[in-house]
């Protein structure tokens, strides 16, 4: 079941992450590090009413980020589609001990559903350059590489951004 994240799960959504982050590292892919994500990211998430989990008999197996903000990094990129009505997705992650189960797809699925319902036009994300395995992962579902960003605290490698025209 899919559905809003609540501000108490949020240490057992940082335990998820950080797995990712780790097996990610072990994998030679420095995605995720000590500063993202984070928990005050989250937090707003959350605030937002952005922040949704996957979740099978009681426990959280992953998480996504349907957010209509529009972070400042996002601004140079030349979109498919204006500014103004798109979603954007972050933090999608599926726990290490689950993923191969179709789950980041489902949860892709729930986000790109969402934004079609909310009459929103496309759906925009940016995924790790050197993250081979996500950029596949996106580019299978038809989402458009548009150009690179950069997250300093993250990596001196940039960021593909991605659209999904709906």
């Amino acid at each position: 079941m899919i559905r809003h994240a609540k501000i108490s799960e949020i240490k057992d959504i940082l335990k998820i992450t950080k797995a990712c982050a780790t097996k990610m590292q072990e994998n030679g892919i420095f995605q995720w590090n000590e500063h993202y994500p984070s928990e005050a990211a989250f937090v707003r998430d959350v605030e937002r009413n952005e922040l949704y989990v996957i979740e099978e008999n009681g426990s959280i197996l992953g998480t996504i980020v349907i957010s209509t903000y529009m972070d400042e990094e996002y601004i140079p990129i030349k979109w498919l589609t204006p500014n103004g009505n798109s979603t954007y997705i972050h933090r999608l992650s599926v726990d290490p001990a689950h993923q191969g189960k179709g789950l980041a797809q489902q949860l892709m699925d729930f986000a790109e559903n969402y934004s079609r319902e909310h009459g929103f036009v496309s759906v925009r994300l940016d995924t790790f350059s050197q993250n081979h395995r996500n950029q596949h992962f996106y580019e299978q579902r038809g989402y458009q590489k548009l150009g690179d960003i950069f997250f300093p605290k993250q990596s001196e490698h940039p960021f593909h951004c991605y659209e999904l025209v709906l």
